[in-house]
């Protein structure tokens, strides 16, 4: 059964174009690696961060199990609070994931439902969308997030904000990222609406909210999943900048930011593996993403079918 949906997958165009390029097949599988691992790191990490009983300021800044002084219980050494560093970074991914991808579902669902109805009804609404993307792309995403946690900052206590600062921070970046989503959206909109099937629909009595969501939509989701997918590594190098800044995930709560931050505090001290490690995962992450964004940006342009 599974060689026949392996057969009926390659196939496709898609699973053509994705079992003949390494470099998805590749970046694909990294990416899955890291995310079942985060999803499943109570089962994959040895020992759990948030759990006091397995944390010893005796066992901090213990190095790499093959640097002098390692220990073969930590193989990729502690941080400053004794934990392990393997077991922080595949913990602290999972919570860059969770803002990653809900920031991305939130700033595709805001920029799709502006896009989409800024290129169908037309008129002022349109001019006034898409003025207000121009205004926003002006703003560098890293400055509107900083904005918009400053704002959340004077807003709410700083009790509150701890407890709320991961909905704060998917907010902040899911504002920030939405124009490029509603630009798109708009541009592929514009073209469909003047389309056959489109007018059908309007002479059969199809609501707008009908016609936009139910036949629009699923003929422009190509360029969207693009965007979404190298959107996706954007939004956690983002996480892991504010969170290095000290304006993201509380310091309490380790994410790929925040040890990064804490470990450049002793860097030059010796301590090299607590920023280096993460840093390094970071990238690995953000990388296959982006290379599993580019193929699919290729494998869903019409203009480069390869048969």
């Amino acid at each position: 059964m599974i060689g026949k949906m392996i057969n009926k997958i390659y196939d496709t165009d898609i699973g053509y174009s994705f079992f003949n390029s390494k470099i998805a097949i590749i970046s694909s599988s990294i990416f899955l690696i890291i995310f079942l691992c985060s999803f499943f790191a109570e089962i994959v990490a040895p020992y759990d961060p948030f759990d006091p009983l397995n944390i010893s300021l005796m066992d901090a800044f213990i190095p790499p199990v093959w640097s002098e002084g390692g220990n073969a219980n930590f193989f990729l050494g502690t941080d400053q609070q004794g934990r392990d560093m393997f077991s922080t970074m595949i913990y602290g991914s999972r919570i860059s994931l969770i803002v990653g991808f809900s920031s991305i579902i939130f700033a595709m669902i805001l920029g799709v439902s502006l896009g989409i109805t800024a290129g169908y009804i037309g008129g002022r609404y349109e001019t006034f969308v898409m003025r207000l993307t121009d205004v926003q792309l002006t703003i560098p995403s890293i400055l509107m997030a900083l904005l918009v946690d400053g704002i959340a900052r004077a807003i709410i206590s700083k009790s509150m904000h701890d407890e709320m600062a991961i909905y704060v921070l998917i907010f902040a970046i899911g504002i920030s990222e939405w124009p490029q989503f509603a630009r798109v959206t708009r541009a592929s909109t514009l073209v469909e609406k003047n389309k056959e099937y489109i007018s059908a629909s309007k002479i059969i009595g199809l609501s707008n909210i009908l016609i936009m969501f139910k036949h629009i939509l699923p003929n422009i989701l190509r360029p969207i999943l693009v965007i979404a997918t190298i959107g996706l590594a954007l939004a956690i190098i983002t996480e892991s900048t504010l969170s290095f800044l000290g304006v993201g995930i509380p310091p309490t709560t380790p994410s790929l930011g925040t040890l990064i931050r804490f470990g450049n505090n002793f860097l030059f001290s010796g301590e090299w593996w607590i920023t280096f490690f993460p840093a390094i995962f970071l990238v690995v992450l953000a990388l296959s993403i982006n290379l599993l964004g580019d193929w699919m940006r290729d494998a869903l342009n019409p203009k480069l079918k390869k048969r």
